[in-house]
Order: C-alpha cells, then structure tokens, then sequence
C-alpha cells in the first residue's frame, strides 16, 4: 500500500491563495469596467436587450431553472452536502463545504447592497432599480455545484464536476435570458464563488493539517483538460462577440439589427458559460490533493511529507531472523 505521510503543504496552501487573489482581482476588473464606465454598461445594455431575440423557445428551461433557485433550496442543498461529508466521516470536509456556500452568498448579498452603480444615461429604463452586481441566484447555483465536486467521492468527481459546470452555466445563462441580470452580474457572481472555493480549500488542508498517513485519489486529469480547454474556447467566443458590438455601440440599439442584439447576447451567454467552466476546472485540478482519498483518524502531525513502501519481507530476511 502507498502510504504518503503529510506535512505543510506548501506549495498548494500557495496555489489556492494565488487562486482567491486572482478571482478577487478578476472580479474588480469586472465591477471596474462595466459598473463604474459608461463603456462597460453600453456592452451590458446591448447584450441584455438582445436577450428578447428566441427567449420563447427557452421560457420553460429558464423559468423552471430560476424557480428551483432559492433560499429554500439553498439551505436544503447545504445540509445535503455537508451530509456526504459528515457519513464520509470528513468533518473538516463538511465545514468546508459550508464555508464556500455561506461565504459566497453572504459576500454577495454585502456587495450587491454596498456597490454604487452610476447613472450614466445607459440603461434609463433599469436606473431605477440601482445595482445588480453580482448575480444572487448565480451563486446560489454556483456554490451549491461547486461544493457538490468538493464533497463527492473521486470517482464520481469528472462527472460531477461536468454537471456542476453545466448547472452554473445553466443558473448564470437564465438570469440573462430573463433579464434579470446583465452577463456581467452573473461573471462576477462565479469569480466571487471561485475565490470562496479557494478559501474552503485551505481551510480544509489546514484543518486536516493534523494527521499521519493520507492516500491521494487519482486526479481528474482528463475532465480538468477537457473544461478548461472548452471553456476557455466559449471565452473566446465572447470576445470575438464583445469585439463586434464594440463597433457598434456609437449605434441607438433600438437602431441595431436582431444579427448585432443577438451577436452580443450570445457573446455574454458565452462569456458566463465559460467563466462557470474556469472555475469548476479550477476546483476540479486540486481537490484531489485538497481532499485525500483516505485520512487516517491518527498520526504524527509532526511527520515530514515522504512517502512509505510496505512489501513483504524477502526469504533472506525471514531465513537470517
């Protein structure tokens, strides 16, 4: 049996740090650039009218995808998963888990009521209603998928972590296409619940700091490449699409054509279905090293991290004893 004795991560107490400062960063930019700029709310303006462009053939999908988000199905969904946890016997799992849903969610009902939006004379008909940012029900649906990745066992965590992404996307494109929220609302919703995940990670490697001997799970290598990579693909798309309203936003939109109001609806559709994947790929490539497969209830928490080899005991040995 492989046996791997565990100190101070370092390296991955690093990485997850790194993490939470680039989602943070990440999200600023975003409130930077399409709340505090006229620049940044014309793209929003413009991909959110366009969100009236086929929204009856999605009505049902959207309307029952934002109905099954709530705070009822919030807390339900949280004592779920802090149940995998707990009959995994992962205390610090389950704390964990709580942590990111909590935290996300608290943090984004505390921004969204202290961020100040401008009036810029952008979107006159949703002035009224004052600041959006970030998407509430994006990160209801974002934390509980992203927390369900955390707490499966590894075997099921590729597939998981390929529905998780898709409900995000999912819960962020809804928002969208029943304009409730701008593209940019449900981004920064999914940066914010990415640097939770961040933050749970460490604490769940620093609260199973004290213990001996761990075994890893196998890494989902195939699943993490294979999100990444189709995500940054749909970010890519989004920049082509936010590339091609750019040059049309000296245009009224009531004076754009349904081409110019979809290209950039579809662009911000893009730009949350991605963002959503990057983050689930991100939680996807450590947690099989932030969650073992097997802690040990005991050990030596003084240990250096080396690696322990049991064989049999060769005929020499069992001869000269």
């Amino acid at each position: 049996m492989l046996l791997a004795m565990r100190g101070w991560p370092v390296g991955l107490a690093l990485w997850l740090l790194v993490l939470a400062a680039a989602e943070a960063f990440g999200f600023s930019q975003v409130w930077q650039v399409f709340v505090q700029s006229e620049h940044g709310q014309l793209l929003d303006y413009v991909a959110i009218t366009g969100n009236s462009i086929g929204r009856a053939r999605v009505e049902h999908v959207v309307d029952t995808t934002l109905n099954a988000i709530s705070i009822v199905s919030l807390s339900a969904a949280t004592v779920v998963i802090g149940f995998i946890a707990l009959i995994r016997r992962r205390v610090a799992l389950a704390f964990g888990a709580v942590l990111l849903i909590g935290g996300a969610n608290v943090t984004t009902q505390v921004l969204k009521a202290l961020i100040y939006r401008p009036d810029l004379g952008v979107d006159v008909e949703r002035a009224a209603a004052g600041n959006s940012l970030p998407s509430g029900h994006t990160t209801i649906a974002a934390s509980v998928a992203v927390a369900f990745v955390l707490v499966l066992p590894p075997r099921a965590r590729g597939v998981g972590a390929l529905l998780a992404a898709l409900f995000a996307a999912l819960a962020g494109v809804a928002t969208l296409s029943a304009g409730w929220h701008r593209p940019s609302d449900a981004v920064a919703a999914l940066l914010i619940v990415g640097g939770w995940a961040a933050v749970a990670g460490l604490f769940i490697v620093l609260a199973q700091r004290r213990h001996g001997g761990v075994r890893y799970g196998p890494p989902s290598t195939y699943m993490t490449v294979f999100l990444a990579l189709i995500s940054l693909g749909l970010l890519a798309g989004a920049g082509i699409a936010l590339y091609v309203t750019n040059d049309v936003l000296a245009t009224a939109v009531d004076d754009l054509s349904r081409k110019r109001l979809f290209a950039a609806y579809a662009g911000g559709a893009l730009g949350i279905a991605g963002a959503a994947g990057l983050v689930v790929a991100s939680v996807l490539a450590t947690v099989h090293r932030v969650v073992p497969q097997e802690v040990p209830p005991d050990g030596d928490d003084d240990e250096e991290e080396t690696t322990v080899i049991m064989r049999p005991a060769s005929p020499d040995s069992a001869s000269s004893s």
